[in-house]
């Protein structure tokens, strides 16, 4: 990083070394300095800022004057497509608890169909049940009531479909009508929709004329009128229809988003029912193995060996890995080798080849030929990519969405995993170990009574099927490896999905009325006679103060991975006076390293737990989940050791958050101080990960870009002395730039140089593209050459420029332009500096899990309400997809 930008000197520490102690919660936490392991809880696609991906938009809720060329909406429309997420305003007042609004009356509508509706209108009935189970029989409606029929969007002949997992399904604004409606249309419409469907439409008036639409035109729009007449209707077609010289993506058909939160109808907990109707389509499978060019084929003490297509597929599993760290592992290679001996047997080489030993399997043929197609792949082009991508859309649209209750959701991890080679966490026993081919024999689906059951989409039968409306899952199955087993739900933004997570939340935010009891009561027990409760009392001490979660035990075939209740001696060492120093693998074997002081009771309570014990033996022998957790329901329903951790994340968020935020900071400051508060939490629940190897590479284009803020700076600095000498004394300019020196901006020139001939070049592919496909003659390489000489001729002039003080601008501005534009990128290279800053700091750590799992959504929701911070700088597009009950608090929400 250069020299000229300034850490903050917290996070700038190793991870291993910093200790984060919250003075209001008690809790102590810091991060180890051993091996992290990598940490997958999210994708780089869910930590994607949305301010560099397409919007959600959302339609007002607040009235809006009508216009005579406004776009027509609904008066009863839920979702805000009219304003950005991060400024929408809050729709109703929340105190302390979640206020919601009143349960909806269900009342029978008949479809033309003969089969009956249901249409929701509000009830004053309210239900307290924090659990929010589904909603009973309810249909998908636009929140006052009125159910919404999926509309169909006409399509250009031609276009290409365009999937996106990460879409909510929110309906588009209708496309702006003609001013003038044939009255056939209107009733054709009066059939089709009910009233509260129809859009917002006065009573046909008498035609103005001409210059009186004109100047109505003129007041409301938000555009000026063109002159010509041809032009303004040219424009107005434009609007009405798709615009010219864009392509447009076919969008899957949408419906109003399930505002399931403004409902209090819910069901029971456990065994309630869920649904009353339930259609879908079953699993996705992957397809059939493909067998590999006859001459490619893995090598046995140097000679080709022909495997049937069912050994040549683990093989290629194998093979694919050659040269990742994976098959550097004793362990990943014994396991693979044993598994791929017993297809071996089952499915020998043809050529009667006896394979007896890994180390003289030579795979590397294999390897090649999938490197070469990756290559290949690589070069398609842009055409050929959107093709291949329509092509694997149309075979799982099927599978995507399920219909629930009359409502369409998306289904969530719809995809049978493809067969491979299993690589566990960390030291996991099993991994390299052979995951077979899930066939549909395997698998159980679950749908509602009396709809078609799925045929699935390669050849078999379903293992069963049943109707079981008292649980959530579509589809389940067990994998090999571990015994475990897999399910298939509807997706996070599914009102399913989101009733758990708010219930989940909620309950840990109900926890604030118990827990100084609770803390009361195992300080209490910390010196209880009896040494079940004071072993209890101390592992509810390790839980609450250092959010450790509470631990199951684990057989043989699993990782050693440990929680609270299953420490072991060797995992607690003691270190007089009164500090513990904790050592021990845990979730997913991240290793869990913190030196802690504790309470001089607790350091006690230790050394007597270890008393005449092995390592091997298990710390707290008197107590285990089960039992901690049937005590912990004593104090509130519903409350367990994990509540706890989601409890001490989100408390711990909000306070960081509310002490370190500055109120008159910059943007970027704001995100800072937003991101160090999820960093505490981040150690607090040790959520660690490995430095990315790709982050010197990520710095060192950072630092590229922050160079280029500052050469283009000096441009326009040298561009000012060129007409002004004066300002060569003004303190503001006067200044180099800092880490410039004219062999940096040597390089600095030869890389945008680089770039420029490059982008020339594909633009010459992409209009030769585009002009293929209307049917037109390409352009001639002579205007290839022309755009790089112009190029070359472009950098020669800047060589010349270099060291003598002075620049020109490709196009002249005056003199004030020139200043603003400097005091612009000032405030970028400040931005950016910061930016930085909170890359490097948050290397070792992953922010992604809290976001997803510990925090309640509605903390930042009413952070970036208070703090005019736009959401989408902090939560993806799949985040905001999850939690779109959390968008409506106030900015007074705390948790």
């Amino acid at each position: 990083m250069s020299g000229d930008i300034m850490m903050s000197s917290d996070d700038e520490k190793p991870i291993g070394l910093k200790r984060a102690q919250n003075g209001q919660n008690g809790h102590v936490a810091s991060n180890g300095n051993g091996r992290p392991a990598s940490d997958s809880s999210m994708s780089e696609d869910e930590e994607m800022p949305l301010s560099q991906a397409s919007r959600v938009k959302s339609e007002p809720m607040t009235p809006v004057r009508a216009l005579k060329r406004k776009k027509p909406q609904s008066n009863n429309s839920s979702s805000d497509e009219e304003t950005p997420l991060a400024s929408s305003p809050a729709k109703r007042a929340t105190s302390g608890a979640v206020h919601m609004n009143g349960a909806l009356q269900a009342t029978t509508t008949t479809r033309a169909n003969g089969k009956s509706a249901v249409k929701e209108s509000t009830s004053d009935d309210e239900d307290e049940d924090d659990h929010l189970p589904i909603i009973k029989g309810k249909r998908a409606t636009n929140g006052n009531g009125a159910m919404k029929p999926p509309k169909k969007k006409v399509k250009k002949e031609g276009e290409e479909g365009d999937s996106d997992d990460n879409t909510p399904l929110v309906s588009k604004a209708p496309p702006r009508q003609k001013r003038k409606m044939k009255k056939e249309e209107s009733d054709a419409d009066d059939e089709s929709f009910s009233d509260d469907d129809k859009p917002l439409k006065k009573a046909p008036a008498k035609k103005p004329t001409t210059k009186r639409v004109k100047k109505e035109e003129a007041a409301n729009s938000e555009t000026p009128v063109s002159k010509k007449r041809g032009k303004a209707k040219k424009e107005e077609g434009a609007e009405a229809g798709p615009q010219k010289g864009k392509k447009r993506k076919k969008e899957e058909e949408e419906e109003k988003i399930y505002r399931w939160w403004e409902n209090q109808e819910f069901h029971g907990e456990d065994n309630s029912v869920k649904w009353h109707t339930l259609d879908h389509n079953g699993v996705y499978f992957p397809l059939p193995y493909e067998p590999l060019p006859s001459q490619v084929k893995m090598k046995y003490k140097g000679k080709p060996v022909d495997l049937p297509p069912e050994s040549e597929e683990v093989a290629g599993f194998y093979a694919a890995l050659i040269e990742a760290d994976h098959t550097k592992d004793a362990i990943f290679n014994r396991n693979f080798f044993n598994d791929f001996k017993e297809v071996l047997k089952k499915y020998p080489p043809r050529d009667g080849t006896k394979i007896t030993d890994l180390s003289l399997c030579d795979f590397r043929p294999m390897f090649e030929y999938f490197e070469s197609e990756k290559a290949k792949k690589k070069a398609m082009t842009s055409a050929e990519k959107k093709e291949l991508k329509a092509a694997k859309d149309a075979l799982e649209a099927p599978f995507t969405h399920c219909i629930i209750d009359g409502r369409k959701e998306k289904v969530g991890n719809f995809r049978v995993e493809p067969p491979g080679l299993y690589r566990g966490r960390g030291e996991h026993p099993k991994k390299g170990t052979l995951k077979k081919r899930v066939r549909p024999e395997d698998v159980t689906i679950n749908i509602g009574e009396g709809v078609p059951i799925p045929k699935p989409n390669v050849p078999g039968k379903w293992k069963d099927v049943q109707h079981d409306n008292t649980v959530t899952w579509l589809a389940t199955w067990t994998e090999n490896v571990n015994g475990n087993h897999k399910y298939v739900f509807l997706a996070a933004g599914s009102a399913i999905k989101g009733q758990s997570d708010m219930a989940k939340f909620e309950k840990s935010r109900e926890l604030k009325k118990y827990v100084e009891r609770v803390r009361q009561d195992y300080t209490t027990e910390l010196r209880s006679k009896l040494m079940a409760d004071r072993q209890r009392a101390t592992a509810m001490y390790f839980i609450d103060r250092l959010a450790l979660r509470a631990g199951n035990e684990k057989g043989d075939d699993e990782a050693d991975t440990v929680g609270c209740c299953s420490l072991r001696c060797e995992h607690v060492t003691l270190q007089p006076p009164d500090q513990l120093i904790f050592d021990f693998l845990g979730k997913d074997s991240i290793r869990y390293y913190n030196q802690v002081t504790v309470d001089q009771q607790v350091f006690k309570n230790i050394k007597i737990f270890k008393d005449n014990k092995d390592d091997e033996d298990q710390l707290f022998d008197r107590v285990d989940t089960a039992k901690l957790n049937k005590h912990l329901q004593s104090y509130m329903k519903g409350l367990t050791a994990k509540v706890f951790r989601t409890y001490n994340a989100s408390i711990t968020f909000q306070e960081q958050l509310d002490q370190g935020t500055p109120k008159n900071g910059t943007v970027q400051e704001k995100l800072n101080a937003y991101n160090h508060a999820n960093r505490m939490v981040a150690i607090l629940c040790n959520h660690q990960r490995a430095v990315p190897k790709t982050h010197e590479q990520s710095m060192g284009k950072m630092r590229d870009k922050l160079r280029g803020f500052k050469y283009e700076r000096m441009k326009l600095r040298h561009a000012l002395f060129a007409i002004d000498s004066k300002y060569k004394k003004e303190k503001l300019y006067a200044e180099d730039e800092s880490d410039l020196d004219d062999d940096v901006i040597a390089e600095h020139e030869g890389q945008l140089k680089e770039r420029d001939l490059e982008k020339v070049e594909k633009k010459f592919v992409k209009d030769n593209e585009k002009l293929a496909e209307d049917g037109k003659e390409p352009l001639a390489d002579s205007v290839l050459k022309q755009r790089r000489k112009e190029v070359e001729e472009e950098y020669k002039r800047l060589a010349k420029e270099r060291g003598t003080g002075k620049a020109t601008l490709k196009r002249d501005r005056p003199t004030e332009k020139i200043e603003d534009a400097i005091a612009k990128l000032d405030d970028k290279i400040k931005a950016f500096k910061l930016q930085m800053e909170d890359r490097e700091a948050g290397k070792e750590v992953a922010l992604g899990t809290s976001k997803i799992n510990y925090l309640d959504p509605r903390i930042t929701a009413a952070w970036c309400k208070e703090h005019d911070v736009p959401i989408e700088k902090i939560f993806s597009k799949t985040l905001l997809t999850k939690f779109p009950w959390a968008m409506e608090v106030e900015s007074d929400w705390k948790f």
